[in-house]
């Protein structure tokens, strides 16, 4: 019986665990390497984001597509378990989830009042002194035996093909024919899949489409428990892959194959608002579970997620079925969805309405862009009358603008709980797939990391970071510290490790903070500094990296003994597959992107 495979979307990562990379000619590249010479060119896969949303019995999966290159080279495979509703997503949406949600660190200065001379020096010419008080925290008529065709059609800017094979050969000779580049190192992944009972999806440009309307892309599935299948992404990914995801629920989210980790927040670059921020997250993940584990960055009401601009509400579609060409701009502007700015310049906030207008209403030759639509009724003899059809350029406006701005609006209102989690990951640490779990029972995690630094009368100053410890800083120090300059100052770059059931607070499984505590007594200590370096956390929930309340680098709060013995949660000892065992809705993806693949799956018995 054969298997399904689903279109491919050519995006700027692998065809979901990667789909194939031969050199070709004008063809849709299926993996995360998009370069026809002899050596593929790596696409830039950094800061790819998914959403996961539950929706009572189902989950939908949002997918931001970040892709540069040619468009006729655009391509993804994913590898699923059913076939699931795809829809246009907002990439508005994921603006907001990223600038609500972003950690960040940063300092509140004071200084000592050094007005009264002797009497009021803090250790002037030494140092010492008291510390500072912590900060607050269609039909496929083959006959050759090719795979079976089981839905085509246009979800916006993309043609979606679902197929199903169990012959991963017949899979890869299908989208050689239909100009998807491919690698044979995808084979024996996509017959490991087939073997899990996966279809694949094949997605790409739609003819004559440009890559500025590349937009999201959600795919709707029965399940309740996300999953990012890695496995295939491994044959194309880059060293360090950026992987972010987001829940929107009514429960914290937390990772359930993968490990949680609490960084170190002294190896993060205080001074500078903490630039080194992903080369610590890296190193972190790399010291234990070989790569395998994530941060959480926020955790906490969905109320941080701006939304203004998601939405149109005097936009009117229907308003364009009759409209006279002329009238376009203005009517979009009347409704804010487009401005000309006086200053050779027009456009929109929203990334898809310029390409809307583009299509429909193409700059004659001879005219720059500002000119034509700052004017159109100045050049109405000029509109292209073949290019214009008011009833397409309404359904475009619904489908990529207002219909997916509203949807996003309503779950950001129906879902209450917003968590954001981060890692990144190599080829050679994808052998197995994320999954993840609510735990209504973890304290929230705030994004805004806020430390205070003190400037002593002598010049010097000492940092007080969210969770309490101090760092002394001579005067004239421009660098935060590495810690690297003798043995007894040297810091861990993670704090702790631990492994988060579905209830109850996290199992530690190892802990740097005596280590990272005794190096910074060592290193103040050097610096004639009495008052820091014992690590006290007033946290409640016992996390000494600025967790929960502080809102440190993925804080969870309670520290329990556990053991690694290699099993997850549910005595398992292999990698998810993502695969479903609760029926035929159940749903597993891959992407093309950063991260490769997505997927859900329903819970075991």
């Amino acid at each position: 019986m054969k298997r399904i495979v689903v279109g491919s979307l050519v995006s700027s990562l692998a065809i979901a665990g990667a789909v194939l990379l031969a050199p070709a000619e004008a063809q849709a590249c299926g993996g995360t390497f998009c370069d026809g010479g002899p050596q593929p060119m790596p696409v830039d896969q950094s800061g790819e984001n998914i959403l996961f949303v539950r929706d009572g019995d189902f989950i939908e999966a949002h997918i931001q597509i970040q892709y540069e290159g040619e468009a006729e080279r655009f391509g993804w495979v994913i590898p699923m378990q059913s076939v699931p509703e795809f829809s246009v997503g907002s990439d508005p949406l994921f603006q907001s989830l990223l600038t609500g949600s972003v950690p960040t660190y940063f300092t509140q200065t004071s200084s000592d009042d050094c007005s009264l001379g002797d009497e009021g020096d803090d250790g002037a010419d030494n140092g010492e002194g008291t510390g500072g008080a912590a900060g607050d925290g269609g039909d496929d008529d083959d006959d050759d035996g090719g795979p079976d065709i089981l839905l085509q059609e246009t979800v916006g800017a993309f043609e979606i093909t679902v197929l199903q094979s169990e012959d991963a050969q017949e899979v890869v000779d299908w989208l050689i024919e239909n100009d998807y580049q491919t690698d044979d190192a995808a084979i024996p992944i996509l017959q490991e899949y087939i073997a899990e009972d996966h279809i694949f999806g094949a997605v790409k440009l739609t003819s004559n489409t440009d890559t500025n309307e590349i937009h999201p892309i959600v795919l709707r599935f029965q399940g309740d428990e996300p999953c990012i299948p890695l496995r295939l992404t491994r044959i194309a990914a880059e060293d360090d892959m950026d992987i972010r995801v987001f829940f929107l629920g009514d429960y914290r989210v937390v990772p359930k194959t993968y490990r949680h980790l609490l960084v170190n927040p002294l190896k993060i670059d205080w001074i500078n608002n903490a630039d080194n921020y992903k080369e610590v997250i890296s190193l972190a993940v790399d010291t234990d579970m070989g790569g395998r584990a994530f941060v959480t960055e926020y955790a906490g009401t969905s109320d941080v997620v701006p939304t203004f601009g998601l939405t149109y509400p005097d936009l009117d579609p229907e308003a364009f079925v009759t409209a006279n060409p002329v009238d376009v701009v203005d009517m979009l502007t009347s409704a804010g969805a487009y401005f000309c700015d006086g200053f050779e310049s027009c456009g929109s906030p929203h990334p898809l309405v310029q390409p809307i207008v583009s299509e429909f209403l193409p700059v004659p030759n001879g005219l720059e862009p500002f000119e034509f639509y700052e004017c159109l009724s100045c050049y109405e003899e000029m509109i292209d009358p073949m290019a214009w059809d008011g009833q397409a350029f309404a359904d475009a406006l619904a489908s990529r603008v207002v219909d997916p701005g509203e949807h996003a609006a309503r779950m950001l209102e129906t879902n209450t709980y917003l968590t954001r989690m981060y890692t990144t990951i190599s080829p050679n640490e994808m052998m197995e797939d994320p999954m993840f779990h609510e735990n209504r029972e973890l304290p929230e995690v705030i994004a805004a990391r806020t430390g205070r630094r003190r400037f002593l009368c002598n010049g010097d100053s000492v940092y007080t970071l969210p969770d309490g410890r101090e760092v002394y800083l001579p005067a004239g120090t421009t660098d935060w510290p590495d810690f690297t300059e003798e043995p007894a100052w040297e810091q861990p770059y993670e704090e702790e490790l631990q492994e988060i059931m579905s209830e109850g607070a996290p199992m530690v499984l190892t802990t740097q903070t005596e280590v990272i505590d005794t190096a910074l007594a060592a290193y103040n200590a050097a610096h004639g500094w009495p008052g820091g370096g014992d690590g006290d956390d007033d946290d409640d929930d016992g996390g000494s990296s600025g967790g929960g309340d502080d809102g440190g680098t993925g804080g969870t709060g309670g520290n329990q003994d556990g053991g690694d013995d290699g099993t997850d949660v549910d005595g398992n000892t292999g990698g998810c597959g993502c695969r479903s065992t609760g029926g035929p809705m159940g749903f597993a993806w891959a992407l093309a992107f950063g991260v490769g693949l997505m997927s859900l799956r329903r819970r075991r018995d």
